[in-house]
């Protein structure tokens, strides 16, 4: 077997652009474990060889990989596989398992709690419903390819979702299932990002050491209708990173 496996190569006869093809094989690379976590890739020379295109080829997929947050450069060192690490920043208003989709690492969840219970002033204040008012608790350990990232504790008006603790799989999207089910449908959120760190249960939880350097995320999520979610998360500040564009 080659170092590229069974990966398709870019092919000058197909209608896409030969970078666009080079960053969909190394994607598909990261993707299926043949090239892991942590892991150096071979360096321009070699990478151009084993696809088949020019050294500015690959510089052009490498590029794009790195600002995505697949793969990180140390000069002097090279390139190393980081696929792990969420990359937060500009995007667009997708779910987790979308989010880590579109990043090309295996989205996973463990279901911590899910159940009904009375919304505390701060949740209700953020939901735009009175105290106490019955809100239903989801709270999952997010993982991505199978190593934790984050806690998330989503809140939602019970009135709104009927029945959901029934309803939602611990596998599924949680806005598949608003979607599928009560036609709800995320149109904007806000997030606000502070930086903590994980308390000892949380920590246990993340498999880090209790006082590390977290992301702490709070996300109002609104429909047509008004705010459906109101989620509070705790990110691995080792997997976690927020990167931005600035412009004049």
């Amino acid at each position: 077997m080659s170092e590229l496996g069974n990966t398709a190569l870019p092919d000058r006869r197909r209608p896409e652009p030969l970078w666009h093809q080079a960053e969909t094989a190394m994607r598909e690379l990261i993707a299926n474990g043949t090239w892991t976590d942590g892991m150096q890739l071979p360096n321009e020379a070699r990478l151009s060889s084993l696809l088949g295109v020019s050294r500015i080829t690959v510089r052009h997929a490498l590029r794009n990989m790195e600002e995505s947050g697949l793969l990180r450069r140390e000069h002097g060192r090279g390139t190393f596989v980081r696929s792990s690490r969420v990359i937060a920043g500009v995007r667009g208003l997708t779910s987790f398992t979308q989010e880590m989709a579109g990043l090309g690492l295996k989205v996973g969840s463990r279901l911590l709690d899910l159940g009904e219970e009375a919304a505390s002033p701060e949740v209700a204040t953020a939901l735009e419903i009175r105290d106490g008012a019955p809100v239903v608790k989801l709270r999952r350990l997010r993982l991505g390819n199978e190593a934790p990232i984050g806690l998330q504790t989503a809140y939602l008006p019970a009135a709104r979702v009927p029945g959901l603790v029934s309803l939602h799989r611990p596998s599924a999207s949680l806005y598949e299932t608003l979607k599928r089910d009560f036609s709800i449908a995320p149109r904007e959120a806000r997030e606000v990002y502070r930086v903590g760190t994980a308390t000892a249960e949380d920590a246990a939880l993340l498999g880090i050491a209790p006082g590390s350097p977290a992301f702490v995320v709070e996300r109002i999520t609104c429909d047509a209708i008004g705010p459906f979610e109101f989620v509070h998360s705790i990110m691995r500040g080792d997997r976690y990173e927020i990167r931005s564009r600035l412009h004049l």
